[in-house]
């Protein structure tokens, strides 16, 4: 059972420096390694770890772009969690620098304590990091793995692995605040707000009741057919297959060698997309251990699971990337422009 997270933690002067809560458009600089160290119990506030890959942002301005009051549990598929003082600026995500080359590329939590607001005139030209800082660099780098008890293999630790422990559990109907919050923090306009709503009412219902499957698209068979390997490499254009071609190359489970592919993927049906990487090494977030990925495993830029289509993950804005496997692709040229003016096929963008 995780430790109670201690919000009453925070540096002297956070509530004289910020008279609100942040809020999505804010302006904000990431405080110098020196207040980011006064802050820490350890390398964490509120048991969310400041890690190695976020001291270059350090000094820097970013804006905010959405407020993690609650976020998705994946370590033990409990549903939705709630963070505390918690913000994403822009969209910055981990590079996996300091753990193993992890390619999961997850965006960044931020304690409000760990930046100051700038005011609306405020600029966001670059601004030079703030100076290294050995302690705290010493600090986040000691944090990042460890060893457990009769165990040889190396464990790492990351915001995501920790995100059980700062987070609390909330229930889908007994805390109807999680979703009034989502509406008054900022993160959704009106309209849509009550969209994503009423959706996320009548499908959790529905999955109460039995009549809504875990995945979206079953194949036919117990095992999955075997495709030709497209070596789709990053930079390269892709089309995502309609549904009826993905289902096919499933089994019966929803699964292609293990992957499943995932109800907040189908938004993305017949959209062409850019590979941004092939993924071989993630941290797995409920163990801590390296998996190494041997089979065809693709991220396409701004494919992201929206929290908007899935029980257990309404209005979690982790926007984790979705991995996809070649056979659910199709590989699109890029042609040259006809009449030389230079115009690029057009990517297409969702959410």
């Amino acid at each position: 059972m995780p430790a109670p997270v201690n919000r009453a933690m925070s540096t002297a002067d956070s509530d004289s420096a910020r008279e609100r809560p942040l809020r999505p458009g804010d302006v904000v600089e990431v405080k110098s390694p020196a207040e980011i160290l006064a802050t820490l119990d350890g390398d964490a506030m509120d048991h969310m770890p400041f890690m190695p890959e976020m001291l270059g942002h350090t000094g820097r301005r970013y804006t905010v772009s959405r407020r993690a009051d609650k976020i998705c549990d994946m370590v033990e598929a409990t549903g939705s969690r709630r963070l505390y003082d918690t913000v994403y600026l822009d969209d910055l995500r981990c590079d996996g620098s300091a753990h193993g080359g992890c390619q999961a590329g997850c965006k960044l939590y931020w304690k409000e304590d760990w930046l100051r607001l700038v005011e609306p005139d405020g600029s966001l030209a670059v601004v030079p990091a703030s100076e290294p800082s050995p302690e705290l660099e010493a600090l986040a780098e000691a944090g990042t793995r460890t060893l457990r008890d009769g165990d040889a293999d190396e464990v790492w630790r990351c915001q995501a692995t920790e995100a059980l422990k700062a987070s609390e559990h909330l229930k889908v109907f007994k805390n109807p605040g999680q979703y009034w919050r989502e509406f008054t923090n900022g993160n959704f306009g009106k309209l849509r707000f009550i969209g994503l709503f009423i959706r996320a009412v009548a499908m959790e219902v529905w999955n109460r009741l039995g009549r809504l499957p875990e995945l979206p698209l079953h194949g036919p068979g117990s095992q999955a057919p075997d495709y030709e390997p497209l070596d789709l490499q990053p930079g390269e254009l892709v089309q995502v297959r309609s549904p009826e071609e993905i289902q096919a190359t499933l089994d019966d489970r929803g699964f292609n060698r293990a992957l499943s592919f995932d109800r907040e993927m189908l938004r993305y049906c017949g959209k062409t997309l850019r590979v941004k990487a092939r993924v071989n090494r993630i941290v797995d977030e409920s163990s801590g251990r390296m998996l190494r990925i041997n089979k065809d495993c693709i991220i396409l830029e701004g494919s992201v699971c929206s929290g908007e289509c899935s029980t257990g993950r309404w209005f979690c804005g982790r926007e984790i990337y979705a991995y996809w496997r070649e056979a659910w692709l199709q590989r699109v040229e890029e042609p040259a422009s006809a009449n030389g003016s230079g115009e690029a096929l057009r990517v297409e963008r969702v959410g």
